[in-house]
């Protein structure tokens, strides 16, 4: 991918501004090889002015919350992703492509902030000390894995409920049994 200067980039955009040519014309008389290219410029020129064709050097930190607000902004609204961008105040709408794209593979944990730099070693353990790792299971967050176990949840509680209400009849009856054989022995004893 080719970078251009923030200085083309101007001259393009106030060549299309000033009607010296269409899209077209301009992509071939400048070499710009995407219209989509020339499009975001312009969009970023009308919105932010001279800072939206300047590259930005720092890195911004986003919450999880903050680009799930933004997918789910997105995904829920017919808005392409430049129209996003300028409602949201974003120079770059490739990022909110990034984002919607990995949710859209990997869900809400690809957004997650990931930590930077190297990771730390351990110092080896010695020979005579073998310590066994702990064996670590993951957990499937799928929907489709928490659907399941809430429908067998269900099926647990009613089956719960199931027994308890058969245990009660059983004790009635058994109840009921019990008073029945005391009427009828004190029945007999009194007819004696």
């Amino acid at each position: 991918m080719t970078k251009y200067s923030y200085e083309f980039k101007k001259e393009v955009v106030l060549a299309y501004l000033n009607g010296e040519g269409g899209q077209s014309y301009l992509m071939k008389k400048y070499g710009i090889s995407a219209k989509k290219r020339l499009q975001e410029w312009i969009s970023s020129y009308e919105q932010f002015g001279d800072e939206g064709l300047m590259r930005s050097r720092k890195q911004e930190n986003y919450s999880l919350e903050y680009k799930l607000y933004v997918v789910e902004l997105y995904l829920t609204s017919e808005l392409s992703y430049q129209e996003l961008a300028i409602q949201e105040k974003f120079r770059n709408p490739n990022l909110i492509t990034k984002w919607v794209n990995d949710f859209r593979i990997a869900g809400p944990e690809a957004l997650r902030p990931k930590k930077k730099g190297r990771k730390k070693t351990l110092n080896t353990p010695s020979k005579k000390t073998h310590i066994q790792p702990a064996e670590v299971t993951p957990i499937d967050t799928s929907d489709e894995h928490i659907k399941e176990l809430e429908d067998e949840l269900l099926k647990l509680r009613i089956e719960n409920s199931y027994l308890k209400e058969l245990r009660r009849l059983r004790l009635e009856e058994e109840a009921l049994l019990k008073k029945q054989r005391e009427s009828s022995t004190a029945s007999e004893e009194s007819s004696n």
